[in-house]
């Protein structure tokens, strides 16, 4: 949910879809209507300072946060916004802003495991999600790598982070991209929960592999009392006690 490049990134995911699957921890669904949902929201510095008190209040039971970038870059707002967030209430997890054409998967892993990525068993800590998607900087949409390249970078990624915390980090992507750069790969989709960015009514067409989306980010443009402004809204496919389950991993 990178914010640079903004315009550029937001014409590109509009009508494409990346999906979310966990068969252990997942409730199969096309849409909101067919089972029960859970609302949420992803954030970073650029939602300013939160009242997360007044989030939870509106409704709002998880949120992804915005923590690492590459290999150097992390969020100035992350420590706040992700205490404050826990102690309103909010189910939280960590996001890392893939850069794969700086460093391995591994170092990238590690330095948001390292960063505020970690896991723990509090029923409010989700596993990390990995933000892959079109290349908002120079070096073109796949970041220069093959799609064997790609699969490669983004299984050392998620080796690392279980490696490192025990749980399958979230992959949050779109469909366009991931079929195009990594080639239609299925590998991840029965173990790491997918997060689907899709802007629209629907969830729509799902990648190549995934049963399920897990996490389905619907619309760029939303707004929660205690945030001024735009704010990324999605929805959990399941109610708050499947939430919690994922949270501990159980």
């Amino acid at each position: 949910m990178i914010r640079t490049g903004f315009t550029l990134r937001r014409l590109i995911a509009a009508g494409i879809t990346a999906v979310a699957a966990a068969a252990t921890v997942l409730v199969a669904t096309t849409g909101p209507a067919a089972a029960a949902t859970t609302p949420g929201i992803d954030v970073s510095h650029y939602q300013g300072s939160i009242n997360w008190t007044s989030v939870r209040n509106a409704g709002i039971q998880f949120a992804f946060i915005k923590a690492t970038e590459g290999t150097s870059y992390k969020d100035p707002n992350f420590n706040a916004n992700y205490v404050n967030s826990y102690n309103a209430g909010v189910i939280r997890g960590a996001y890392h802003f893939a850069r794969p054409n700086i460093s391995s998967g591994a170092t990238q892993a590690n330095y948001l495991a390292s960063n505020g990525g970690a896991w723990s068993a509090d029923s409010r800590t989700l596993p990390a999600a990995l933000d892959v998607e079109a290349n908002p900087y120079s070096g073109g949409t796949c970041y220069g790598l093959s799609t064997s390249g790609m699969r490669s970078w983004i299984q050392d990624f998620l080796n690392t982070y279980k490696a490192r915390t025990g749980r399958y980090a979230v992959i949050y992507t779109t469909t366009s991209w991931w079929n195009q750069c990594t080639g239609s790969w299925t590998g991840p989709w029965a173990n790491h929960p997918l997060w689907l960015a899709r802007w629209s009514s629907t969830p729509g067409t799902l990648p190549a592999g995934a049963p399920v989306w897990s996490f389905w980010q619907y619309t760029a443009s939303g707004s929660v009392s205690g945030i001024s402004g735009n704010v990324d809204r999605n929805y959990w496919n399941g109610d708050r006690s499947r939430l919690i389950a994922l949270a501990n991993n159980t």
